[in-house]
């Protein structure tokens, strides 16, 4: 254990200081400080001196150097039993300090207030603070090192208890502290800076890529979870607090028993559909596919014609809304038997009163919705990671190839471009099948494309007659046109680019199906 002598305290939070500042002068601590902090210290009654009096040298460049001297650095590198070192600090005249208070300029809080400026957020980016804590956390046997407000409390009971020392294990433990939060730190310093290139539309690029040849990636954890998909694995959800989106991420959970792994990859299904659309729309979901999604005129009409597609699958299911929960949508999910969890941007008083009386029913608000944002997708192997850019590639009427002899009605384009929406959000292979804006069948997941268009039909129920066809990417043979024949599909939206394109779009000609083409697949493994 060390005597603590000297402390510098220079700090952006000022919660709870004042007591540990009490504490340090009754142990006859002499006080550091700068700028906000010494008038504080100083309107306490308590004896501070100023950093530029210590170091001999003025602060200068609008504060931006206060702290970054041998004076500073030297008392806090200093081994205390090396011997040389010893001698040098003396020789030079450093004054050991013992002790570092810092908490850093708040970055963060800077860049989440809505329209700040670059510049401000590069003012707020602080050298000295996270300069002082790594020097000290590197020689944490002999300097205590205090980053985080909530660690006060600690260190005033063991100079309390230790007649103002403090215990190796507690000198260690802080300096390991420090790494951890000038990791973060810098961290959310070069997110948001690389988000300004990308804005900017000058990315940097390395031989030609958009991806850096090194990754870092920092989230915070959430909530640890009672286990993971299955009950043998543990499991916690961790956020990544640099990306400020609308999602389960954000949300908050006003009713229910706690989230499960599976409910958190759920709703984020669930909400993700809905966010495709401004008209009132509602999913549903199970095992992260849509049994069955809808728009309508309003939210309730939305949720039972997504409901219908397929009310078998929909038992204990996770239902997205995109708009305010009324009471009429509350009234129609409670009617429908059993559901594990309902994700919307929020939930009028009536509707709580009537879905809280599910107790494990849980109810997640995420406030109001942007659309779907733009962010990396990244999945994880065994030793590695994918990162991609997320699918949100959006297709038009206008974006449309017409490729067959008949041509769709003004009705059945629409349709198209809703099942367009709904199928990138099905895992491959995948087909859904929609009538106007709400599917009546989907196939998900098959080897084969003819295997998920026989199961979309299937599930329709012979609502396939009549009805639109969504394929995520191409035909590779005439099976799955032939089965669209018999079941009375009209029209099919799908990728184009198989090397048969012509052999499937003769067999829809021959079969008296329109189709088009959109360019692009929507693959989702």
């Amino acid at each position: 254990m060390r005597k603590i002598r000297r402390a510098l305290i220079s700090v952006s939070d000022k919660a709870g200081l004042e007591e540990l500042v009490k504490i340090l002068n009754e142990f006859k601590v002499e006080i550091l400080s700068t700028g906000g902090t010494a008038k504080l210290i100083a309107e306490m009654g308590i004896p501070v001196k100023a950093v530029s009096d210590h170091t001999g040298f003025p602060e200068m460049l609008d504060g931006r150097v206060k702290t970054l001297h041998p004076k500073i650095h030297g008392g806090l590198l200093a081994i205390r039993d090396k011997k040389e070192h010893m001698e040098q600090v003396k020789k030079h005249d450093i004054g050991l300090i013992d002790m570092v208070v810092v908490n850093l300029y708040p970055f963060e809080k800077t860049i989440a207030r809505p329209g700040v400026k670059l510049e401000e957020a590069i003012e707020n980016i602080d050298i000295g603070g996270p300069s002082m804590l790594r020097s000290a956390a590197k020689n944490s046997r002999d300097v205590v090192v205090v980053c985080n407000p909530d660690r006060y409390k600690d260190v005033i009971k063991e100079l309390k208890e230790n007649d103002g020392m403090i215990s190796d294990g507690l000198h260690f433990k802080l300096g390991v502290e420090v790494f951890e939060k000038t990791s973060k730190y810098d961290a959310a310093i070069y997110n948001y800076l690389n988000k300004q290139i990308e804005i900017e539309g000058s990315r940097l690029e390395a031989e030609g890529e958009d991806f850096p040849d090194a990754l870092e990636l920092k989230f915070e954890k959430v909530q640890g979870l009672r286990y993971g998909e299955n009950p043998h694995q543990k499991a916690s959800f961790y956020k990544d607090k640099n990306i400020n989106v609308v999602g389960i991420s954000n949300a908050k959970q006003l009713h229910g028993k706690e989230l499960s792994f599976n409910n958190i990859i759920d709703l984020d299904a669930a909400l993700e559909i809905v966010k495709e659309f401004r008209e009132p729309a509602a999913s549903v979901i199970k095992h992260t596919n849509p049994c069955g999604a809808a728009t309508a005129k309003n939210l309730a009409d939305a949720y039972n014609n997504a409901l219908e597609c397929d009310k078998i699958s929909a038992f204990g299911s996770i239902v997205g809304l995109n708009r305010e929960v009324d009471l009429k949508t509350a009234e129609a999910i409670i009617s429908a038997g059993f559901t594990e969890c309902i994700i919307a941007p929020s939930y009028e008083k009536d509707a709580l009163g009537v879905l809280m009386d599910k107790k494990n029913l849980r109810l997640i608000e995420v406030g109001g919705l942007k659309g779907i944002e733009k962010d990396y997708d990244l999945k994880k192997v065994v030793g590695g990671l994918l990162i991609q850019d997320r699918d949100v590639f959006n297709v038009e009427e206008k974006d449309l190839k017409m490729v067959t002899k008949k041509k769709p009605a003004k009705e059945e384009i629409a349709s198209l471009l809703f099942g367009w929406k709904i199928v990138k959000h099905v895992r491959s292979n995948a087909i859904v099948l929609s009538q106007g804006t709400r599917t009546v069948g989907i196939g998900a997941g098959q080897m084969s494309r003819v295997d998920s268009m026989v199961i979309a039909i299937m599930k329709s129920k012979g609502l396939s007659k009549g009805s639109t066809c969504a394929s995520d990417a191409f035909f590779p043979k005439e099976d799955a046109i032939e089965e669209a024949k018999k079941a009375g599909i009209t029209s099919i939206i799908q990728p184009g680019g198989s090397i048969r394109d012509e052999h499937i779009i003769k067999a829809c000609d021959d079969a008296g199906i329109s189709m088009v083409l959109t360019g692009a697949r929507h693959f989702k493994h």
